[in-house]
């Protein structure tokens, strides 16, 4: 586990400024799908508006924790897909780099895996990484995570097609 303590909780008003600021970076936006970049404050204002109408719902299909770092947003965990009849659902995740290779995201990612099984009751947690993400491969085998394969052109990304790599954790 990170010497650095963090906590996971869901968005909440007000996380506006430190999502923008730690989220706006050009690694961020090449090593994940649907980030942006530049990530402007209307972006992040939209993204909490968003959590903030889901957190409402009572059979909501994605969760988004904030990774908490001294009362800001250091990062996001997530799960998203959620589908509770064949028990599975997509994970995600992001960390302000300054935060990188000191094992938070091992540790919020495990910690997610744990609510997905225990309390979500999922039998299935997956996630698609980009090839050239050696750091996000690396972090989700420590969580636990096997790599199932290889789905070539998978995704659209600024008009272009990029392989997946596919993970999975089984309960």
């Amino acid at each position: 586990m990170s010497a650095i303590k963090f906590k996971l909780r869901e968005f909440k008003s007000g996380d506006e400024k430190s999502l923008q600021k730690n989220i706006n970076d050009k690694d961020m936006a090449k090593n994940t799908l649907l980030i942006p970049y530049p990530y402007t404050k209307k972006d992040a204002q939209d993204w909490i508006n968003r959590n903030l109408k889901l957190k409402r719902l009572k059979n909501r299909n994605e969760i988004n924790f904030v990774i908490d770092i001294n009362n800001e947003v250091a990062g996001s965990v997530s799960f998203n897909k959620i589908d509770k009849n064949n028990k599975n659902a997509e994970i995600g995740c992001w960390l302000a780099k300054k935060y990188w290779n000191k094992g938070i995201m091992t540790g919020a990612v495990k910690q997610m895996i744990k609510y997905g099984f225990k309390k979500l009751k999922l039998k299935r947690i997956y996630a698609y990484i980009f090839p050239f993400n050696k750091a996000s491969q690396r972090m989700t085998e420590k969580a636990g995570f096997q790599l199932e394969g290889k789905l070539r052109k998978h995704v659209i990304k600024n008009e272009k097609f990029y392989d997946d790599l596919l993970y999975a954790k089984i309960k």
